[in-house]
């Protein structure tokens, strides 16, 4: 059985993905949070710790925004490597890299309990309306 993996209060994941969400940087908190060796996440899709109790509306919601330049914020239920979950508030952003390249920033933050209560009823729901 997965268990929650609590962020610390000062916990702030970073990283950044090119257009298609192929991970190019993760800080420390993240690798740490998921379980993963900073080898182990670059070049691959950020989806590696998507949990699947994340509705498909959710990163619709957060593609749709971020391809128009738009910053998209919300809760994220993640999963770890070893197949524990954690919850952060996420912001995204759209990015230019210093070399030109362009690709999105992803800061994130310890969510609270009244948050994820909430995130959770709002998911469960949204999973209902899935086809």
């Amino acid at each position: 059985m997965s268990k929650e993996v609590v962020l610390a209060n000062n916990a702030f994941l970073v990283s950044e993905t090119d257009e298609k969400g192929i991970i190019r940087f993760a800080n420390e908190d993240f690798c740490n949070i998921a379980g993963y060796s900073l080898d182990e996440m670059l070049r691959k899709p950020h989806s590696i710790v998507r949990h699947k109790d994340m509705p498909k509306a959710a990163f619709k919601s957060l593609w749709d925004t971020v391809k128009k330049a738009e910053v998209w914020t919300g809760y994220v239920k993640n999963a770890t490597k070893n197949g524990d979950y954690y919850w952060v508030f996420a912001t995204v952003y759209p990015f230019e890299s210093c070399d030109g390249s362009k690709g999105y920033l992803s800061c994130r933050r310890k969510a609270s309990k009244i948050e994820i209560e909430k995130a959770e009823k709002l998911y469960e729901e949204m999973k209902k309306n899935e086809i």
